[in-house]
């Protein structure tokens, strides 16, 4: 018997008049774990509604096997009033005898429990992300033969996107999906799915191998467009040397000739295009200060639930933080401290002066839908803007981060998530500032644009913070983790996720009541009662003057900074230009010198 259970051939479909596939041509087989890849706007959606017959072929032959059942990962959820979660997900099922109906509770139950569902909760009162997690939990249970999952990884924690991998590892259908969580595909995938221009270009093996695959697939069509180029040139040549009309073969051969300049041109055209990446110079930021903020002791509840327990941490220029853990565990909460918008509940918390922080919000706050893609860039009017102190034309800049100008008076509206998520980074990316949050970036990003996320992200010099649940993204682009595991508290790891990930792997090989005492001692310590150190008279003396003379250097700092940024200066006087940028580099020592003796004089007397 076949293991073929559903093919598409010779298919083609177009949106008012525009093709979006031509001679489309693929097939899907019992046990298939296929990655579906592509640009947004490659076709990746339409593909899942050919597969689920809900757009139907202009023309070609859609075939699949009788009794095979297509399910799909629902992307928007009504709940119905009194609907629980369990009656959502069990819904549809038809169980033939009593035994069939328990086995299928069995299965809610099983795969509600590692999702973090209440089974009896009811749909109305459910998060977004909660809704998402319910979708899935009814998608896993109904055991369709080809399950079809857009983006299933988003707002889950990484915890459930672990067990979602194996689950799926051992699933009995096939699978088709869409993410842009690169580990993940590499975990689960077995096939690929490149959605190219049109086409569909098929590879036998894994997510794992993709990259490779499809960079020689790229240089090997860089190659022949080389050699065709060569080929026109040569025919060109000839045909300026003149055609004798009488000959008809060569004035075929002429025809043929200009036919093949042209297709070259296009194709030319399409290959830039897909391998056009976004360019942006360094981000720089000026900030004198080497310490950007330190939480000391920090103290934050929700009614008896405890977010921070005395937290103590200090972030420094150009440090790069990761943070994750569960949904409720802080992190919202942490960033919210962090920006001024919630306060602690004890402890303090100090901030560099004049910092500049810019924050992607994963709500997408600060995107006004009914606004263009320009309005949005430049609410005030205008058709330039400033992009690190240069003024560039908006349509330029948009294009950098692969919108099409034309667009450009679009409503923000029209846009996919992934596009408003690439609006919402051009936005905050133009001048990022000091500080760059980034919470939940990836969300609805093809792999195009995380890739050119994290070069920017690599030639950006401030201070980072990502929330993120993307374990790859976590490893490209920070050096430090600070994980919430609930109940305050915190664990800081130097280095990336797959750091963190061997630190907890270790941790769970200890001896939990251990852990626990261990834990205990903690809070028991921090609250003795502290004996305060009297300060000498000219530690006294140091504690009241030094933030004067933070701000006298700081002043120093700026009119040398200013004195610097003036290109006759060199000109002029080579000598003093060395002399002005030593005496800077000193001036700014001091500041980190001055900063560090004044916090340390402060921990004292706190």
């Amino acid at each position: 018997m076949s293991d073929l259970l559903l093919s598409v051939q010779d298919a083609a479909i177009a949106f008012n008049g525009k093709p979006i596939f031509e001679d489309l041509t693929f097939h899907i087989k019992d046990g298939e774990r296929i990655s579906l890849v592509g640009r947004n706007g490659a076709g990746k959606s339409t593909l899942m509604n050919i597969i689920t017959g809900k757009l139907k072929l202009d023309s070609g032959e859609h075939w699949q096997l009788a009794g095979v059942s297509v399910g799909y990962l629902e992307q928007d959820i009504t709940p119905k009033a009194g609907q629980t979660v369990f009656e959502y997900v069990f819904n549809g099922i038809e169980a033939e005898s009593d035994d069939e109906k328990l086995l299928y509770e069995y299965r809610v139950d099983m795969v509600c429990e590692p999702l973090h569902l209440d089974k009896n909760a009811e749909m109305t009162i459910l998060s977004g992300g909660q809704l998402r997690r319910a979708a899935l939990a009814r998608a896993l249970v109904h055991e369709p033969e080809i399950l079809l999952l857009d983006e299933p990884t988003n707002h889950l924690d990484l915890d459930v996107i672990e067990w979602l991998e194996e689950f799926l590892k051992g699933w009995r259908g096939a699978l088709l999906i869409i993410s842009h969580d690169k580990t993940f595909l590499e975990n689960v995938s077995n096939r690929v799915f490149w959605l190219d221009r049109g086409k569909i270009r098929v590879s036998p093996r894994g997510f794992a191998h993709f990259e490779e695959w499809s960079t020689d697939l790229l240089e090997q069509e860089r190659r022949e467009l080389h050699n065709r180029s060569k080929w026109v040139e040569q025919e060109s040549e000839w045909a300026n040397r003149g055609v004798k009309a009488r000959v008809k073969r060569n004035v075929a051969r002429l025809a043929r000739v200009r036919e093949m300049r042209e297709q070259l041109k296009k194709d030319q055209s399409s290959f830039r295009r897909v391998t056009r990446k976004i360019e942006l110079p360094q981000i720089t930021t000026e900030m004198s200060s080497k310490m950007i903020c330190e939480f000391k002791q920090v103290c934050k509840s929700y009614d008896d639930k405890v977010i921070l327990d005395h937290f103590n941490f200090r972030v420094m220029r150009k440090d790069r933080i990761g943070i994750l853990g569960k949904n409720g565990t802080g992190k919202s909460t942490f960033l919210k401290l962090l920006l001024g918008l919630e306060q602690p509940d004890k402890g303090t918390i100090k901030l560099a002066k004049n910092l500049d922080i810019s924050y992607f919000d994963q709500k997408r706050a600060d995107l006004d839908l009914n606004k263009s893609l320009i309005g949005n860039l430049l609410p005030d009017g205008g058709d330039h803007i400033e992009v690190m102190g240069k003024l560039r034309h908006v349509r330029g800049y948009l294009k950098q981060f692969l919108f099409d100008p034309g667009r450009a008076d679009d409503k923000a509206a029209t846009l996919s998530g992934g596009q408003k998520n690439r609006l919402m980074l051009a936005k905050i990316l133009a001048n990022p500032g000091h500080i760059l949050v980034l919470d939940e970036p990836t969300n609805d990003l093809d792999m195009d644009t995380m890739e050119m996320l994290e070069e920017i992200i690599a030639n950006y010099d401030g201070t980072l913070f990502i929330v993120s649940h993307d374990r790859d993204f976590l490893d490209q682009t920070v050096t430090q983790i600070l994980a919430f595991e609930g109940d305050g508290e915190v664990e800081h790891i130097i280095g990336g996720y797959s750091d963190y990930l061997e630190f907890r792997n270790k941790n769970k090989k200890k001896d939990e009541p251990v852990t626990k005492e261990v834990k205990k001692t903690v809070p028991a310590k921090e609250e003795k009662p502290q004996e305060r150190k009297k300060l000498t008279f000219k530690e006294k003396y140091a504690l009241e003057n030094l933030p004067k003379e933070i701000e006298k250097l700081e002043g120093e700092v700026a009119d040398l900074t200013k004195q610097l940024g003036d290109p006759a200066f060199y000109q002029q006087d080579p000598k003093a230009f060395s002399k002005a940028a030593e005496k800077l580099e000193r001036k700014k020592r001091e500041i980190d010198e001055k900063e560090f003796q004044l916090l340390e004089l402060e921990d004292v007397v706190a």
